[in-house]
């Protein structure tokens, strides 16, 4: 959870240090915000987490790779598909001769819902890599905190998870963060920030003036 926290704050940052986009004023605000929110929640594991840094950095950096890639949002998802599908029958074949597969012993309905899950899991992604194409890469970072606050109100809702301290502040941060970027957004009339001039390895409106905007 704490990994898509900080994943935002990536997008962020990549858009302001490679893409050369700029943030309001009010932007700025929730950005800092909602990095005190996570910075806080991080302090109190009094460890590094790891694994929610590699989380973020890795799917940070895969968006700001959508967004600049020349390739649509289809045509790069087949070919993301295509180079880890060997690497997954791979994965499956060395569990299965492991004996720790468990797809030899699942019914067919199991069967079922693993395969639509795939089914789940392309239909956001390839919206992610749209949006990615179409917004800044800061504003698109900013709206990735809306999944894991719905996630959160599931687990205090439907799981009776805890809800302590350290969640009320850094989770009010990032909610304080959320509200003024939309009503920023709102208020300019514009899906989000502009960016500058784009870097020379992101793709330019094609000839016919068809998809292909920074």
């Amino acid at each position: 959870s704490l990994g898509y926290y900080i994943n935002p704050l990536v997008n962020v940052m990549l858009g302001l240090l490679l893409l050369r986009e700029r943030l309001s004023r009010a932007q700025s605000i929730a950005v800092t915000l909602a990095a005190a929110g996570v910075t806080f929640q991080t302090l109190q594991l009094e460890s590094l987490p790891w694994i929610s840094l590699a989380l973020a950095s890795s799917f940070g950096l895969y968006g700001f790779v959508r967004k600049t890639a020349p390739a649509p949002p289809l045509a790069g998802f087949c070919l993301e598909t295509a180079i880890l599908a060997p690497v997954a029958v791979l994965g499956l074949l060395w569990l299965g001769a492991r004996g720790e597969s468990n797809v030899p012993d699942a019914d067919f309905g199991t069967g079922l819902l693993v395969a639509g899950s795939g089914l789940l899991t392309a239909g956001p992604l390839l919206a992610f890599a749209s949006a990615a194409r179409r917004l800044p890469l800061s504003t698109v970072g900013m709206l990735q905190y809306i999944a894991p606050t719905i996630t959160f109100l599931l687990a205090v809702s439907f799981y009776d998870e805890p809800f302590t301290t350290t969640h009320a502040v850094s989770f009010g941060c990032v909610w304080a963060a959320l509200v003024l970027s939309m009503w920023d957004s709102l208020q300019r009339g514009t899906p989000g920030t502009k960016p500058a001039a784009p870097p020379r390895w992101a793709p330019g409106p094609s000839p016919a003036g068809g998809e292909g905007e920074s």
